[in-house]
């Protein structure tokens, strides 16, 4: 009877999955926001009852009855992120909170399915870290002098990201975070916020070609630090999100394609300066050809990938756990090898459609800061799926990403709630906008 739940609950869930997924592109189109409200309210109930669904099955296979109370904790955690909110920002994106809920609950199914320790970890840490994001969207509202410490956020990401080539720790071989007081912290995850609000306002204040070789060799130093550290990944997630930040600033296809050639360049350079860059270009080639060594983790991510097909093992009918870290850089494989092609599609489709909201209030915003912010940090967060995502499938070499909100990792967890949170600020800011101008059009209609 067990067997039969589980297999049928796979189904149940890519339906449920589907529709919430198809959901997030149909309210693009509802005009009336009665409507609109009615499809959210659908994707709430879509969300609590695939994470119903997904944790009977974990209990159902682990039998621990204080999985019952982890799952209650959950609910509660979610409704009341979905709750605070609404209530404190009424002008915030509905969409991007269900969204953001939505991933945190696939997250937190899978991590459950994988460690159960490390699950209880990630869910004090979003906890914790939804509740100083809270606070995130009325900074945005009322401190207007963010828009002024550009060479402030130079310093600051500069300064941490130094610190961490200098004395932080080195996890496979990558020096990437350090511990203070049995919290282990990963600078970099902050420093992407830091750095988009620091170039936004070098870019803005740009004008001169003079100006625009400051701010690129500001940009540049903070890559190569990153290089330095072995940070692949953050440094390709920088390098990217500074080039469409000066283009859009710039509206110079020149800046573009230089940008492009020095990248292209540099990243020529690397792979005969760095070993490590070879190992993973190597290891990207050709998996198999050092499989019990380091194409090991690419060829068995490979391999859970093909085990899942379209409709996934199920949970607990996989072996995820085969694959080495794979909470951390892995979890895409881990969801598409047990629960499915079809999740895995409709959790890409999610992250694109975050990226779309997000891009959509950077183009209505009136302040050219706040736009260059909000496309800074759409970027960043579009790059770091397709990172994430290309490497676990082998489309490019592997960087070591997570996949935001869905992978273990607690700084990952509070940076990109942070900046979720950041883009609320810039949505409700739009949205006061928009609220001033009514204002202004009625008043202007009907003068006292």
């Amino acid at each position: 009877m067990t067997n039969l739940i589980i297999q049928v609950s796979k189904y149940v869930i890519i339906i449920l999955m589907a529709i919430y997924t198809l959901q997030s592109y149909v309210v693009f189109r509802k005009k009336d926001e009665d409507d609109a409200d009615f499809l959210f309210l659908r994707q709430n109930v879509i969300m609590f009852c695939m994470h119903f669904v997904a944790f009977m099955v974990l209990y159902l296979e682990m039998e621990e009855s204080q999985l019952l109370f982890f799952y209650g904790a959950q609910v509660i955690y979610l409704a009341a992120t979905l709750v605070l909110f609404r209530n404190l920002y009424p002008k915030a994106s509905r969409l991007l909170i269900n969204h953001m809920c939505m991933l945190i609950s696939i997250g937190m199914i899978m991590i459950t399915r994988i460690s159960y320790d490390q699950s209880i970890k990630q869910f004090k840490i979003a906890a914790a870290s939804t509740v100083i994001a809270l606070f995130i969207p009325v900074i945005i509202r009322k401190l207007r002098l963010i828009t002024k410490w550009a060479w402030v956020y130079a310093v600051l990401g500069i300064g941490l990201l130094g610190l961490v080539a200098v004395a932080a720790r080195s996890t496979y071989g990558a020096k990437i975070a350090f511990t203070v007081g049995g919290i282990t912290l990963q600078p970099s995850e902050f420093v992407k916020i830091i750095f988009v609000f620091c170039m936004a306002g070098l870019l803005l204040r740009a004008k001169t070609f003079k100006d625009i070789v400051v701010a690129t060799g500001l940009a540049a130093l903070h890559v190569l630090i990153l290089v330095v550290s072995t940070d692949l990944g953050s440094a390709l997630i920088f390098f990217v999100t500074y080039l469409i930040m000066l283009y859009v600033a710039s509206r110079r296809a020149i800046y573009l394609a230089a940008g492009l050639g020095a990248g292209s360049l540099a990243a020529v350079a690397a792979y005969f300066l760095f070993s490590h860059v070879r190992v993973r270009v190597e290891v990207w080639l050709n998996p198999f050809a050092d499989y019990a060594g380091n194409g090991y983790q690419i060829a068995q991510s490979l391999f859970a990938i093909g085990a899942g097909g379209w409709f996934g093992t199920g949970l607990f009918q996989g072996s995820p756990t085969a694959i080495p870290i794979v909470e951390q850089d892995f979890m895409f494989s881990a969801v598409t090898e047990e629960l499915g092609g079809i999740f895995s599609i409709c959790l890409i489709l999610v992250c694109l459609s975050c990226f779309i909201m997000i891009l959509n209030i950077a183009m209505r915003l009136s302040n050219p800061f706040y736009r260059l912010v909000a496309l800074g940090l759409g970027t960043m967060y579009a790059v770091q799926v397709f990172l994430t995502v290309g490497g676990t499938m082998k489309f490019i070499p592997l960087t070591g990403v997570t996949l935001p909100f869905v992978s273990y990792g607690g700084s990952s967890m509070l940076s990109t709630l942070i900046m979720f949170a950041v883009i609320q600020g810039l949505y409700i800011l739009r949205e006061d906008e928009e609220d001033s101008i009514e204002k202004e059009k009625i008043y202007g209609q009907y003068p006292n």
